[in-house]
């Protein structure tokens, strides 16, 4: 008899399911110990998600906590007319840092963190598939910011709004280097949210149980691969645009100045093409938790799985078509203001359909009202309201008036909230028992949800009126008289009330939270998942086999069998941490991956990181480029032991299944991460292309400006040559690698090495054509373009020598051969992509100028 809706691959007869072998005694002895933590200072060393996880959240919380304190000091100010309480430049920076803080700070980290910490036990994964990646984010993320936010002791923290909108935020309106702060002062935040997408995308499709097939994947795994899709396509934007504004500061390339040929409508075209779709990128993860929560609270399995998962993805791509949504009032043509207008209103319909979801799921069980549900109601009722409010900013004459009042504010306020914070706190609730020993206090849990909806009611529901009658945004007083007193007043009497469900939440978190890997309070709201089973520091005792979405209720013994370690690799293969890699749709077994345990390098590396971007704000150079440097090294020194080869045979690991221990190639779960990283340089590498056609448009009669003297032809011949000379080089290199070429292997560092000399010298060629014509990046945008375009490719050319260094190391040390070869395969396919980029950069420095008619 086959297993009822059990994928052809995986059907057995019941006597033939692994959890029918009999386990060798001290199996699960030697893998509590392989897993086991560092002792003393060194905890900090872990790199499980166990461990990181909880830090990552924690952090993420006090982040919460320290701008929510900002928060509560406007609002002081705000209470009364003519307030004096603070300045008008501490107001600034407050207001700066407030939203800094919850948007880069708090918000997507704490969404990250939570991912790393659930996305492994929901899926019955030992680990993510790159640990110490996880870690490297941590801390970068966790340093960085901590710094970061100590600026607004010292009167250096930026002050320029947590949008930084140029020409404010240029030097010629902001000398000092309080933008300098934010521009280069969450770079590490940056890094720390790519980092954490290329583990979540990796991790999602790559280490699953068996026969989690995409249909069976849990909703909150869907909305983290949308999540850290959305990141990968985002981020890049404001990434770039950081870069440019910092350029213009630091060595006067007029990007954003309009009297040389920029423009500072750039900046916020970079700037919206990640803050709108920012939106979703909190929504989409808290709307997967609700996804999760609803159906344990009602006992029933989630109403329209399908439809859900399409929503998601829907409103991803959607997303990225409404960053003109806060650019109506900037003199847009009105067809293009038409576009968004309505891309703006259809987004709200994939929301519709995740609302009414929970809503039918809701009426189809039992729900019963514990604190996770009340906060789940209460993000149903907030952001609802939220969103209609957007929907009616979304309306071009309507945002007219609107703009920059405090009815903005309302309605950021209640989706923010409303589809982020109440998820979250839902989350923290509904989750807590599988990482403490007690869950935290019902009755407490409800007096948290009564003063947060409550107050955040009380707080932005009359700012509606506030800014429907006039009251701007971003001022730190106003006149007696305006009709906006008694409900500023209002208002702040609301934060004080979300403070109150805040420290309360605080309170039964001190009293009750008792971290825990294997003794925990364990599944006390009966849910069907698998973050439910019984787990420790390597989270699931066996991998289980999937046969539901909701496997703990359709197959009642899979937790005690689990437990027994009935199911696959139940054990140590290799006599270290593994993971059970897996086919990416139907979740079939590939092989055992080998995850290195505890180190410091990821730890000095993520200092030495945030050290290089924040040595950099306060120009001490040299320092600067010192941690850099340590940084690579530390990077290297981490990698160095992350391709250990087939160092066994293949190993059993239950069920009839003998798995590799190694592979390369695509199946290798690196070369997917290498993939979605250069998706990100791709992104990056659009954005700065959109940015020089933009700033053609605004300079059509002077692109290139008069003067300019066009580079002749032969040079990017030459450039193009050398950069596809160089890429040849390299698969040559892999054919002699592979034994497929009949000379000597010996000569494959030479390869590698006259490679390296060919990319370096095309760099070179492009670079010395541009300047031996005299054009400069200071004088014109144009100029600040083209060497824009030619430092994009510099650093991808850099880090291609590192690489090709890095290989011939390997390669002299005997660790890289025909088969030990993963290391190899990830540097080959970077080097493709940056000679792919070069002779991109190379049409478009080159060519456009002459298709549209350059003299």
């Amino acid at each position: 008899m086959n297993i009822p809706h059990q994928p052809k691959a995986f059907r057995k007869e019941p006597s033939e399911l692994p959890n029918a072998l009999p386990r060798p005694e001290g199996e699960f002895e030697a893998l509590k110990k392989t897993w086991r933590e560092p002792r003393g200072i060194s905890l900090i060393t872990a790199v499980n998600n166990t461990y990181v996880g909880l830090w990552y959240i924690g952090t993420a919380l006090l982040f919460f906590l320290l701008a929510g304190i900002l928060a509560l000091i406007m609002r002081a100010q705000l209470a009364g007319p003519e307030s004096d309480l603070i300045s008008h430049d501490l107001y600034n920076q407050l207001f700066t840092m407030h939203g800094t803080v919850m948007m880069f700070l708090f918000a997507v980290p704490a969404v990250e963190a939570a991912s790393v910490y659930l996305l492994p036990n929901m899926q019955a994964a030992r680990d993510l598939p790159f640990p110490r990646l996880s870690a490297y984010a941590f801390w970068a993320y966790f340093v960085g910011g901590l710094v970061f936010f100590t600026t607004i002791f010292y009167g250096l923290a930026p002050d320029g709004g947590w949008f930084m909108y140029p020409p404010l935020t240029s030097t010629k309106y902001s000398p000092a280097d309080n933008a300098d702060w934010w521009l280069l002062g969450i770079g590490f935040i940056e890094i720390s949210a790519i980092a954490g997408a290329i583990e979540i995308i990796v991790g999602v499709m790559k280490t699953r149980a068996v026969g989690m097939s995409l249909d069976k994947l849990p909703v909150y795994s869907w909305a983290m691969l949308v999540f850290a899709g959305m990141i990968v396509i985002g981020f890049p934007a404001i990434i770039l645009g950081t870069l440019l504004l910092e350029l213009e500061r630091a060595f006067d390339w007029p990007f954003f100045i309009v009297e040389r040929g920029g423009d500072p409508l750039l900046w916020q075209h970079l700037f919206w093409f990640f803050g709108h779709p920012e939106v979703y990128i909190i929504f989409l993860p808290a709307a997967g938790m609700v996804s999760m929560i609803v159906p344990a609270m009602a006992q029933t399995p989630l109403v329209g799985y399908r439809l859900v998962v399409l929503a998601l993805i829907a409103t991803g791509f959607l997303s990225f078509g409404l960053w003109v949504h806060h650019m109506f009032t900037t003199g847009l043509p009105k067809m293009s203001l038409s576009f968004f207008s309505a891309a703006s209103t259809a987004v709200a319909v994939p929301s519709g359909i995740q609302v009414f979801a929970w809503i039918a799921t809701i009426a189809s069980g039992r729900m019963k009202l514990t604190t996770p549900s009340l906060f789940v109601i209460g993000f149903l009722f907030i952001f609802t309201l939220g969103g209609l409010t957007g929907v009616m900013v979304a309306m071009t004459p309507f945002d007219w008036q609107a703009h920059d009042t405090y009815f903005v504010v309302a309605h950021l306020h209640y989706v923010l909230i409303g589809g982020m914070v109440f998820p979250f706190f839902a989350a923290m609730y509904y989750w807590m028992p599988a990482a403490s020993k007690r869950p935290l206090s019902e009755r407490l849990g409800r007096w948290v949800f009564a003063l947060m909806f409550l107050g955040v009611n009380v707080t932005f529901l009359p700012m509606h009126i506030t800014g429907l009658i006039g009251m701007p945004r971003r001022v730190y007083t106003y006149p007696v008289g305006m009709g906006w007193d008694e409900l500023n007043l209002v208002s702040t009497i609301g934060a004080f009330m979300i403070a109150a469900g805040v420290a309360l939440f605080l309170y039964d978190m001190v009293r009750n939270f008792r971290p825990a890997t294997e003794d925990n309070a364990g599944n006390v709201w009966n849910a069907g998942t698998l973050e439910w089973l019984p787990n420790g520091n390597y989270n699931s005792r066996s991998i289980p086999l999937v046969l539901s979405r909701e496997p703990l209720w359709d197959q009642p013994n899979l937790s005690r069998d689990v437990a027994d370690g009935g199911y696959y690799m139940p054990g140590t293969a290799t006599g270290g941490r593994e993971a059970l890699v897996t086919s990416p749709f139907d979740a079939r077994p590939q092989y055992i991956l080998q995850i290195p345990g505890p180190g410091w390098s990821p730890l000095l590396a993520a200092v030495f990181t945030a050290g290089f971007f924040l040595l950099l704000t306060v120009k001490l150079i040299f320092l600067a480029l010192a941690s850099g440097i340590a940084a690579i090294a530390s990077v290297l020194l981490w990698l160095w032991e992350t391709d250990p080869g087939p160092v066994r045979p293949p190993a059993d690991i239950g069920g009839g299944y003998k798995l590799p221990v190694y592979m390369t190639g695509p199946a290798n779960h690196s070369w997917w991460g290498v993939i979605v990283l250069l998706v990100v340089c791709g992104m990056i590498f659009t954005c700065l292309v959109f940015s020089y056609l933009f700033l053609w448009l605004v300079n059509p009669r002077y692109w290139p400006p008069d003067g300019t003297r066009l580079t002749d032809l032969v040079w990017p011949f030459i450039s193009a040559t050398l950069y596809i000379s160089g890429a040849g080089l390299v698969m040559w290199a892999s054919r002699q690698l592979r034994g497929e070429d009949r000379r000597s292997p010996r000569s494959f560092p030479i390869l590698i090495a006259v490679a390296l000399t060919l990319t370096l010298g095309a760099l070179a060629v492009d670079l010395s054509a541009h300047w031996n014509t005299g054009l400069s990046p200071k004088v014109h945008a144009y100029g600040a373009a083209v060497y824009g375009l030619i430092s994009l490719q510099g650093l991808l050319v850099g880090v291609t020598f590192i690489m090709g260094l890095y290989t011939i190391a390997r390669w002299l040390a005997g660790k890289l051969d025909s088969v030990r070869r993963s290391t190899f395969d990830n540097v080959m396919l970077f080097w493709a992509y940056t000679a792919g980029q070069g002779l991109v950069q190379i049409l478009v420095i080159y060519g456009f100028p002459r298709v549209i008619g350059g003299n």
